[in-house]
């Protein structure tokens, strides 16, 4: 991919655009990827990174909204909540629902094909009013979907396609998400921009996804697309089974690639739970393996940004913010009207920012008035 015309790959506004998360339709801006890592192609990196880095803008997105539909049932179907992403956005959703009077029961489906498929079954027994699907794919979920769809009972989502907004095909009328190409691409050129041009990169992913395949498939797009830097492998592991299988990984990893290996992205810090601790037992310097983050911002992420323990960034997702928006998409479905498609700016948070919007909680939560908007929105104290 080295030196090809990307539509979307450091394009010098549409990125940067991104961060900021304004929308710009594919391919109305471009830029051509030099062949080498000039001091500019350097240049657009940073400024994307920087850009990623600033704090978020104030306010929520819109600012008007129907009245609350009190007393509805929500179900609240996750993919796993081992995930710390995940039960981030659960725990909006229960904060969101108390203020407007919403009773919330949650289904864990343990990562499993049978565990989504009874999970689901249990949901729709529940007689809800509405559904609300964490983490998983909403194209392979739809067999389970279609009844809750065919009763007439609205569905929201969070983490469940490749893009923010309606999923095409399946009766998910929003898919609560940052932008997930512009959060690899600031993953990505975070870690170009850390090693000067010249990273040696693996990255993490699970392909039982959709999400994640976009979110690495772009990452490895920038990466290829800087000719200092080495893709040295792309390794597939399930995010349910990372205890069990990222230890060993990581030795081999280390044990091929030595000191070549500099990077390490992912498409969530989970995998970096199970990656440090093997890295601390190698004996290895913390700053001889930056590890990058594609989402989602756990606290353990936080944790070893703070301390300087090898990971050093994370493109952490607003997720109580998340939570509050679905339960105010789900609203407005109630009131038959249309969903908002608001998508949240990217941000990446790094050791130079961490303090700041929750940072010091271990989480990023926005200091940026989103609770008392909404509460503006559904008229509630």
């Amino acid at each position: 991919m080295r030196g090809l015309l990307l539509p979307w790959a450091f394009a010098c506004t549409q990125s940067v655009a991104a961060a900021q998360g304004v929308s710009t339709a594919p391919g109305s801006d471009t830029f051509v990827v030099p062949s080498s890592a000039t001091a500019s192609y350097l240049a657009d990196a940073k400024r994307l990174v920087d850009a990623a880095a600033r704090p978020p803008p104030g306010g929520a997105r819109p600012p008007h909204g129907p009245r609350p539909h009190p007393g509805k049932h929500i179900a609240l179907v996750n993919e796993d909540l081992r995930n710390g992403g995940i039960l981030g956005v659960d725990e909006g959703v229960l904060e969101a629902a108390r203020v407007i009077g919403w009773s919330v029961k949650v289904f864990d489906s343990g990562g499993t094909p049978e565990g989504r498929k009874k999970m689901l079954a249990d949901a729709l027994n529940s007689r809800p009013d509405g559904l609300i699907i964490f983490g998983g794919d909403a194209h392979a979920l739809l067999p389970g979907l279609r009844p809750f769809a065919e009763q007439g009972i609205p569905i929201v989502g969070w983490h469940v396609a490749a893009q923010a907004g309606p999923v095409p095909g399946t009766p998910v009328a929003m898919n609560v998400s940052t932008d997930p190409l512009a959060v690899a691409r600031v993953t990505a050129s975070a870690a170009i921009v850390q090693s000067g041009g010249h990273a040696g990169v693996v990255i993490f992913t699970d392909t039982n996804y959709e999400l994640p395949r976009a979110k690495a498939d772009a990452m490895a797009a920038i990466v290829r697309a800087c000719s200092g830097c080495t893709l040295l492998e792309v390794r597939d592991v399930a995010i349910s089974r990372n205890a069990e299988l990222m230890p060993e990984a990581t030795r081999a990893l280390l044990a091929r690639y030595g000191k070549r290996w500099t990077h390490a992205l992912a498409i969530n810090d989970i995998y970096f739970d199970y990656a440090a601790p093997v890295l601390t037992q190698a004996g290895l310097p913390n700053a001889a393996l930056s590890m990058l983050s594609a989402g989602d911002g756990s606290d353990s992420a936080f944790l070893r940004i703070r301390t300087g323990t090898f990971q050093t960034g994370t493109v952490a997702e607003p997720l109580n913010l998340h939570g509050w928006q679905l339960v105010d998409e789900m609203n407005r479905l109630f009131a038959g009207e249309r969903v908002t498609g608001y998508v949240f700016p990217v941000h990446l948070v790094t050791a130079d920012n961490i303090s700041a919007d929750g940072g010091d909680r271990l989480l990023y939560d926005p200091a940026n008035g989103y609770r008392d908007i909404y509460r503006r929105i559904w008229q509630r104290p």
